[in-house]
């Protein structure tokens, strides 16, 4: 996700660059930070989605041994055959998804931890302050926000922007699809 941002900051680094020419790695690298802003944000959308199905296994589980210990109560072996097998198929469902969610974290944290580098190494490179990704030439944090463009106006807006974009493009396409399902439904 960030070789992009890598790349452009290792070439404006490695090379004496025209003004011109540093714009435009300038540019390319925000829009890579901006990028990667939303792939951690689709990261997060993921994690959370995990964590409620998750939720919502771990309760059909609960629900299921409670039947079960019921069904045994009343020495019902049939139902004690069925609830055995379904609390089987939610333990095994339940330990993949905290497996699944384990991993997600780690993910996350990771990308993260890669976000808030590239942002550093941006400020960095938009400042001129010599450095690489392993943090040489010092952090300043007064420098100004990366994600800043010249109008004071934050790539947040942006980002924001785009997935608003993203989720209208992702109605319309599902409303298509059902329009589509129903038109094949009424046989037009």
């Amino acid at each position: 996700m960030f070789e992009e941002l890598r790349r452009s900051l290792e070439e404006l680094l490695q090379r004496a660059t025209k003004p011109e020419e540093r714009s435009s790695v300038l540019a390319r690298m925000k829009s890579t930070v901006v990028q990667a802003t939303m792939g951690v944000d689709d990261l997060r959308e993921a994690l959370s989605w995990t964590q409620k199905k998750l939720q919502t296994e771990q309760r059909e589980l609960e629900t299921v041994k409670r039947r079960k210990e019921l069904a045994t109560g009343i020495q019902d072996a049939e139902t004690m055959a069925v609830a055995d097998r379904f609390e089987k198929q939610h333990a095994e469902k339940a330990a993949l998804l905290e497996e699944k969610l384990a991993v997600q974290t780690r993910e996350l944290a990771l990308a993260e931890r890669e976000l808030g580098e590239m942002k550093a190494e941006l400020r960095r490179a938009m400042a001129g302050v010599p450095g690489g990704p392993d943090g040489a030439g010092g952090r300043d944090e007064s420098l100004e926000d990366p994600l800043a463009d010249e109008s004071g106006t934050k790539v947040k807006e942006e980002i924001d922007s785009l997935a608003r974009n993203r989720a209208r493009a992702d109605r319309d396409a599902e409303a298509q699809a059902k329009l589509d399902e129903m038109k094949k439904k009424m046989g037009k």
